[in-house]
Order: C-alpha cells, then sequence, then structure tokens
C-alpha cells in the first residue's frame, strides 16, 4: 500500500501489523493509519510519500538559491493558504525550492523546526511551529509535482 496524501494535508500511511496480529491479519486488507501533521511520524511519513512520487530522484541537494525562494515561498503559503499555486508559480526555479524542502523534510522535526525559525528571521514574522511548516512543505510540494 502507498501513502496517500490528503487534501488537508493528513496521510494514509500503511500499518505492518504486530508479531501476535498476524495470524489475524491473513486475508484481510492491509492496515492503515491517517496521521496529521504535528503527530508523532508525520513528517518522516511526508518525506516517504515525497519519495514514492518520484522514485528514480536521486538525493535531495539543497543550493543557496533555492533555499532563499523556499523561505520565500513557504512564508507566502503560510500567510495565505489559499493561495499555494501562486506563490509556487511565482518560483523562478520551483525545482530548486522543491530540492531545498525535500532536504529540511529529510532532516526531520528538528530540521523542519530550524527551518521554520530561519524562514521567519528572513522574511518576517513569529516562527511557524513545525506541524504547520511541515503542512505548508507538503502542500507546496504537492503544488510543485502537480505542474512537473
Amino acid at each position: 500500500m502507498d501513502i496517500i496524501r490528503h487534501p488537508d494535508g493528513s496521510l494514509t500511511v500503511p500499518v505492518t501489523p504486530g508479531r501476535h496480529d498476524e495470524e489475524a491479519s491473513i486475508g484481510a486488507e492491509p492496515a492503515s493509519r491517517t496521521l496529521r501533521p504535528g503527530e508523532g511520524g508525520y513528517t518522516e511519513a511526508l518525506t516517504e510519500w515525497d519519495a514514492q512520487q518520484h522514485p528514480d530522484r536521486t538525493e535531495s541537494v539543497s543550493t543557496p538559491s533555492g533555499r532563499q525562494a523556499a523561505m520565500a515561498v513557504v512564508h507566502a503559503v503560510a500567510d495565505d493558504p489559499k493561495h499555494v499555486a501562486e506563490a509556487v508559480e511565482s518560483l523562478d526555479d520551483p525545482e530548486a525550492s522543491a530540492e531545498a524542502l525535500r532536504h529540511v523534510l529529510v532532516g526531520g522535526a528538528p530540521s523542519v523546526q530550524a527551518f521554520a525559525d530561519e524562514v521567519a528571521v528572513a522574511e518576517g514574522g513569529e516562527p511557524l511551529p513545525a506541524h504547520r511548516a511541515t503542512k505548508v512543505i507538503g502542500e507546496v510540494l504537492a503544488e510543485i509535482d502537480d505542474r512537473a
């Protein structure tokens, strides 16, 4: 079962049955769980979801210009979540920004929080909580992937 990303940012992920559940699960549908931004495992699941979208993609590399543009688009989407498409459209190099955001996700929750703090310093305002920054990153990546 693949990870499914829903419009609200939640992710449905497969759950491996425990050792004692194996006999009961023979022939049953694979178990799944829905994770929402801020829940344990969400950042990791979002990283896996992004990787499953493009299995042939190589490891993410963040460039200074890609990271700067990624900070600007995350700030714009956090300020106005209804205009993700317009924020992504304004990017000169959407793929460089996507790579920078993927690089942030690979670092897990501490990396996302550090990025959110960096966005606040660079763009102004209060830092986003890590769960909200993760959700915004997921929305931006989904929009970039839809345009590819």
